[in-house]
């Protein structure tokens, strides 16, 4: 598959797949002709790639994770890495929660307060 072809299908821009590359998070292959050719896969993780860079993840950490994305072996050392980002994760989690409730509340409050109608 070639690199249009990917980008099209995850939604993506060519410059985020050869960012990945040169991140070592995604690998392709040439043609003759020079163009890149990625592996039927390669849609996926890209896909598993962009979810966890949108939780925050950093490439190095990524570039550790997906090999335990493809065997289901992870090492002692990566377990510990990934507890450490499910906390993380669940302390951002819990931090949203109680912004959104806070907003929630200044809704309620100002909606009551004005008139404005029941809140939503």
């Amino acid at each position: 598959m070639r690199i249009g072809e990917v980008a099209a299908k995850v939604g993506v821009s060519v410059r985020a797949l050869r960012y990945y590359e040169q991140q070592d998070l995604l690998h392709s292959t040439r043609n003759p002709g020079g163009q890149r050719q990625y592996p039927a896969g390669a849609v996926e993780r890209v896909r598993l790639i962009q979810q966890l860079y949108s939780v925050g993840l950093p490439s190095r950490i990524i570039r550790e994770v997906l090999p335990f994305a493809d065997s289901g072996a992870a090492s002692p050392e990566l377990l510990e890495l990934l507890a450490a980002e499910r906390d993380r994760l669940d302390r951002q989690m819990t931090d949203l929660r109680d912004v959104r409730n806070r907003l929630h509340d200044c809704i309620t409050e100002a909606r009551n307060h004005d008139g404005a109608g029941s809140p939503s």
